[in-house]
């Protein structure tokens, strides 16, 4: 299993009056988070689209617990609990700097070739560097 911390600080605009996280941003936080986990790992979105593979998001979830507040530092995990196929689903956990858990979610993503859009395979150089990792 790779899990991965991203902590990312709520912005006054991403707030309602009350100072509380609208609900769309934490879809933002799980991309934000995501795409910086892979960079980690060692794979980055960019160049992987460099090499024609493109990964659209066929499916998201998030079920909130608690708000996240403006001024908030939140610690967002990505947990990739099984090697990719032609699909790699994330699962998201987001506390705040108290610990408590705020929002769960996932996101299930398909490889797809960047010009035909039609699915593929998980490209092998990203197995070769997850693999190790679980």
């Amino acid at each position: 299993m790779l899990k991965i911390d991203t902590n990312i600080e709520v912005r006054y605009y991403e707030t309602d009056q009350m100072g509380v996280v609208h609900h769309s941003n934490y879809i933002r936080y799980f991309e934000t988070a995501r795409t910086l986990s892979m960079k980690k790992a060692g794979i980055p979105y960019d160049e992987m689209e460099s090499q024609g593979i493109v990964m659209p998001i066929i499916s998201v979830s998030c079920t909130y617990k608690r708000p996240a507040l403006f001024g908030d530092t939140l610690r967002v995990t990505v947990i990739l609990e099984k090697l990719p196929t032609v699909k790699i689903e994330f699962k998201y956990e987001v506390h705040n700097a108290q610990d408590v858990l705020l929002a769960t979610g996932s996101t299930v993503l398909a490889f797809a070739h960047k010009e035909t859009l039609r699915p593929m395979r998980a490209p092998q150089y990203l197995l070769d560097i997850l693999k190790p990792l679980f």
